[in-house]
């Protein structure tokens, strides 16, 4: 039976997902999934042609909506295993000390540390804060399990954290700055689009198709038993403790994951034009089969 590589981060809400098909009490007819685990911002290298050592394109791979931009001519993306909804954006944060620091505008001139280039947080970064006319605005590139300590510490001015930082930044003496998922639904109304799970164009839709309702049913089988998935979530998390890899699964896995539905894709169809309005997305082709 052939292999197919299937690209997934660690963070609870994608092995919480993923679990049924990767331990086989869900099957995809004709292959066996492989899974590929890395780093959402290394999963987008890698489809982009940038991965380390020129490891190739994976047929299947979770994508940040912004790098999915670049790259709707080769993806099109699955009707499950989105990560996407409301209350659940990336956080600017900074030092409690730093109150100077009480707006996007404010961080003219300033450093922030982001999550990587193609995340879907830089995105919605460089849209919000161009709008403060305050441009412009110095990232550097950090690992998102960095970003806190380097803030914390005064490596950078601020930072911008995704995945279980969310639950977690109080502990490093930050404060939220802004927050900017609740920024795009009150300019949108819609759910914020994070990231999706993507198939090469190439592949034969029936397979496509077949990948597609397999990841549903294995969403639905972590929804039935949670427990069947807890130890390999905890296997893999960055963070351990049981009550915040809860609380992730609960923010970042929905309904949307399950189906995306009309009002997900058009939440992903209207970041993808924002981004494109603004310039800093380039055009490209629909998302879309």
């Amino acid at each position: 039976m052939p292999e197919l590589d299937v690209g997934f981060s660690s963070c609870p809400n994608d092995t919480f997902m993923f679990h049924g098909l990767m331990s086989g009490q869900v099957e995809v007819p004709g292959v066996r999934l492989r899974a590929a685990i890395a780093d959402i911002e290394a999963l987008n290298l890698r489809a982009l042609g940038h991965g380390p050592g020129g490891d190739p394109r994976l047929p299947v791979t979770k994508l940040s909506a912004h790098a999915l931009a670049h790259l709707c001519d080769r993806y099109t993306v699955l009707g499950s295993g989105a990560a996407l909804g409301r209350g659940c954006g990336p956080l600017v944060v900074r030092r409690e000390a730093d109150a100077q620091l009480d707006e996007l505008g404010a961080l003219r001139g300033r450093t922030v540390a982001i999550p990587g280039e193609y995340t879907t947080a830089h995105l919605l970064l460089r849209t919000f804060f161009a709008e403060t006319r305050a441009a412009p605005l110095s990232v550097e590139l950090m690992r998102f399990d960095q970003i806190m300590p380097a803030v914390a510490e005064g490596r950078v001015d601020a930072g911008l954290i995704i995945h279980e930082s969310r639950f977690t930044y109080p502990d490093h003496g930050l404060v939220e700055l802004a927050d900017l998922g609740v920024l795009w639904e009150q300019a949108t109304g819609l759910p914020i689009p994070l990231g999706m799970i993507c198939a090469e164009r190439r592949l034969a839709p029936a397979l496509i198709d077949a990948l597609e309702h397999g990841l549903r049913d294995s969403i639905e089988l972590a929804f039935a038993d949670p427990s069947r998935s807890r130890a390999w979530i905890r296997e893999h998390a960055q963070e351990l403790d049981d009550e915040v890899c809860r609380q992730h699964i609960e923010l970042y896995v929905n309904a949307f994951s399950v189906e995306l539905g009309d009002e997900g894709r058009a939440a992903i169809d209207e970041l993808l034009a924002r981004g494109r309005a603004s310039g800093f997305l380039p055009p490209a082709a629909s998302p879309w089969r």
